[in-house]
């Protein structure tokens, strides 16, 4: 995967999300083959907070499947579903040799206030990677969260949440993406201290447009550090400035974690190819080299 020792031990993988036209979907395609040289680990496909991209994530980790050679990781969640309707949709995945899922609560739908489990259907995360568990032997990935879960009562208890999780049966966990390097790293560490032995994956969000990130944040409850938003003021009308911050942005925070001792990273791509790519290059995750094609022996007479 990488072309030297230094950086060998380095693991990425990407998300992406189903596109809503035809034009993103292009979008996506190019972005998907652009990526792939770099041989990630997995690439997950989110879901519909409601369900409703459920068909639309299908189509897009078997498409990936069947035209490439990277293992797809659908998200499912346990929003708007009884739990044997999420268990087919799981024994299918297996059926079509889809071994990887990420599994989360989900967010409430449209138009809901909070969160309510579903009739009949799994209550939360932990409950989620246990049914799949017993469904077939997944890769399993949740969610964690270094600033804690916007809805968690204290962060002891979201990390109690997350032990859960893990005790069911996942794999590792991928966090929020997060820009204040310091608050990983010392969740990090109390991961460590409650006994969480998977891997704890940084999500790294590369930034595209400032304003969209600072509606995320608000959401999930990251914090935008005062540096970061000087560095991005005033460059709303100037892309060409911004992507140069963006990715003096991004590759500082992930040489600052490998730094630290991190080795596996996961980004949210938002379906665009050209960060990602910069911030892995800089990791040293380089395609692998192509061998030589020989000269044919008659070609010269």
């Amino acid at each position: 995967m990488t072309t030297n020792a230094h950086s060998r031990e380095i693991a990425v993988s990407f998300e992406f999300f189903p596109p809503g036209d035809a034009e993103m979907e292009a979008t996506l395609w190019r972005s998907v083959q652009r990526l792939a040289p770099l041989a990630p680990h997995f690439v997950s496909v989110t879901y519909g907070a409601d369900g409703s991209t459920r068909t639309r994530t299908h189509n897009i980790v078997t498409r990936i499947g069947r035209e490439t050679r990277l293992t797809g990781a659908p998200h499912l969640t346990c929003v708007g579903a009884a739990r044997e309707e999420i268990l087919d949709v799981a024994r299918a995945y297996w059926a079509q040799g889809i071994r990887h899922i990420v599994a989360l609560r989900g967010d409430p739908p449209q138009g809901a206030s909070r969160y309510e489990p579903h009739p009949g259907g799994f209550a939360y995360a932990a409950d989620l990677v246990a049914g799949l568990k017993r469904v077939a032997e997944f890769e399993i990935s949740v969610a964690a969260y270094p600033e804690v879960h916007p809805e968690a009562t204290c962060a002891e208890a979201d990390l109690a949440n997350l032990k859960r999780k893990i005790d069911a049966g996942a794999s590792r966990a991928i966090t929020q993406f997060f820009y204040d390097t310091d608050a990983f790293l010392r969740f990090r560490d109390r991961c460590a201290s409650a006994g969480i032995r998977v891997p704890v994956v940084p999500g790294i969000l590369p930034i595209t447009r400032f304003p969209q990130v600072l509606r995320f944040a608000e959401r999930c409850g990251a914090t935008i550090p005062v540096q970061l938003r000087e560095r991005f003021a005033g460059l709303d009308d100037d892309p060409d400035t911004r992507r140069l911050i963006a990715a003096s942005v991004a590759i500082g925070q992930v040489e600052r974690l490998r730094e630290h001792g991190v080795r596996d990273f996961h980004f949210y791509t938002l379906n665009r190819a050209e960060l990602t790519y910069a911030i892995c290059h800089a990791l040293g995750v380089r395609p692998a080299p192509q061998p030589a094609i020989p000269a044919s022996a008659g070609a010269a007479s």
